[in-house]
């Protein structure tokens, strides 16, 4: 019988979904990935279908540990990393959704949002949950289902439906329905959950109109979540590791110690500024959430949010069909001297972090006769920048000290251009790790430290390796020049 020496990280994400099964050395050794079908049914809204969620996760797994020529009984655990706040509301009996997942990026309750603020609900909401009110969170997408799909508050009061994000969703199958959790990181990006008592709060259910029969039970992100049914891989497997995509970078980047940053380049951009075990409100409209939590104790970080940054690059792919593919999008960034003063401002669903506008809406600013296709790519690559400053120098602020240094991940950070374009926007150096799926990595980290396949903090500290560093080349001047031309062009797409 082969030794369950192997750990399996489930990485689903807003554009895909991965497996990638990890060795004890905690080096990658297969993977599967496939692309997840978008739904926008309005503007400004983005549904999922959790169904494909879950034949696409079984589907990758299997065909993981097919390419590693492994059975199931080499695996030690799984460990689940997610987009977060995306909402799945389903039947407790057949395990079949009520309606389609409501992703993170859908804005449909922003009038909802609007009131509550304009109501005086926003400082208490801020105090507890760390979060701002605004259309990104699952609590009002919760509503938006128990208010919208017909019977589904009535069926959530006599606790015939369970509400979970895509993890506890994914769990809740995985187990056959046998558990309903999730953990703390995931938790905190619902505003229904008090990040300071680690508890669900009456008084947001109350706000949110949110029945406590529907909340799963919460677990640290190293725990015993449950065990995989054998139907699933083919032998009954521990799930001990779960954590939202931004927390799971953070361990995969062994950023444990206060003042250390990452920042997660995929559909959209994540920075998380580790800050201890101490609540520190933002005054400059990010986010405090937790990073991690073992042993019930949470550590906090400061969160900046950018809702689009690799979403641009699939855009001019698949929506202008002005570029193959997106490692193409180097070639030309790299055509030009600069993008000759044009600005694209990717605000397709709303600004997030620091901006919460959820009413911008994208534009390409500063065109010529003279601009072309490169113009416009290279202006998309540099928007990604641009917003990483905008959430830095807020962060900074926050967090008392600017960082010495980056470390990024996720898929935009294979172009050496955009890293150097970070460090030079920034005026810091960038760190790219070895292993730069990041999210997947830290999945399978908090697994096989539960399962006993990996040590602790300290060991995944020590085993962190840093492929490549970039150093700021720009001139100061000409960073700043490039900046004040962005924040003119955010300005013209502002709503207010």
């Amino acid at each position: 019988m082969q030794t369950a020496s192997h750990v399996l990280a489930i990485d689903q994400g807003t554009t895909s979904t991965r497996a990638i099964l990890f060795d004890r050395d905690a080096r990658p050794v297969a993977s599967a990935q496939r692309e997840l079908r978008q739904f926008y049914p309005a503007d400004g809204w983005v549904e999922h279908d959790a169904e494909d969620i879950w034949n696409d996760t079984v589907a990758v797994m299997r065909a993981a540990l097919e390419k590693a020529g492994l059975g199931a009984h080499a695996v030690a655990a799984i460990g689940i990393t997610n987009q977060r706040e995306t909402t799945v509301l389903w039947d407790r009996r057949t395990g079949e959704p009520v309606h389609n997942a409501i992703v993170w990026q859908d804005r449909r309750t922003a009038d909802l949002c609007r009131r509550l603020t304009a109501d005086g609900a926003e400082p208490m909401v801020c105090e507890r949950t760390g979060l701002l009110i605004d259309p990104y969170f699952s609590a009002t997408k919760l509503r938006w289902l128990l208010d919208t799909v017909p019977g589904a508050r009535d069926r959530a009061e006599r606790g015939e439906l369970a509400f979970g994000t895509v993890d506890c969703f994914l769990l809740w199958r995985l187990t056959g329905g046998r558990v309903h959790a999730t953990d703390a990181s995931n938790a905190s990006r619902t505003l229904l959950f008090d990040i300071r008592k680690q508890d669900w709060d009456d008084d947001l259910l109350r706000l949110f109109g949110v029945p406590r029969s529907v909340l799963p039970h919460v677990l640290d992100n190293a725990a015993d979540f449950g065990v995989a049914e054998a139907a699933v891989l083919g032998a009954r497997i521990p799930v001990t590791g779960m954590a939202g995509d931004q927390q799971a970078a953070t361990v995969g980047q062994a950023c444990f110690q206060p003042g250390m940053i990452k920042s997660t380049y995929g559909t959209g951009c994540f920075a998380l500024l580790n800050v201890g075990d101490t609540f520190v409100p933002s005054k400059h409209r990010m986010l405090t959430t937790v990073a991690y939590r073992f042993g019930g104790k949470p550590t906090y970080a400061i969160e900046g949010s950018i809702f689009v940054a690799g979403a641009a690059v699939q855009w001019l792919r698949d929506g202008l069909r002005l570029i193959p593919d997106a490692a193409s999008s180097e070639y030309h960034a790299r055509e030009l001297p600069d993008t000759g003063g044009v600005y694209l401002v990717p605000a397709f669903t709303g600004l997030g972090a620091p901006h919460w506008d959820p009413d911008a809406r994208g534009a390409i600013l500063g065109l010529t006769r003279d601009s072309g296709l490169a113009h416009v790519v290279r202006a998309a690559l540099e928007s990604v920048g641009y917003q990483t400053r905008d959430l830095m120098e807020a962060m900074s602020t926050d967090g008392g000290t600017a960082p010495e240094a980056l470390r990024v991940d996720g898929g935009m950070v294979v172009n050496d251009w955009v890293c150097q374009f970070l460090a030079d926007i920034l005026g810091v150096a960038v760190e790219r790790p070895d292993v730069t799926e990041t999210t997947a990595l830290g999945a399978a980290y908090l697994a096989g430290m539960q399962a006993g396949v990996y040590g602790g903090l300290d060991a995944i500290s020590a085993a962190w390796r840093c492929q490549r560093r970039f150093e700021p080349r720009m001139d100061a001047a000409v960073r700043d020049r490039l900046y004040a031309g962005w924040r003119a062009a955010l300005a013209r797409v502002r709503s207010r």
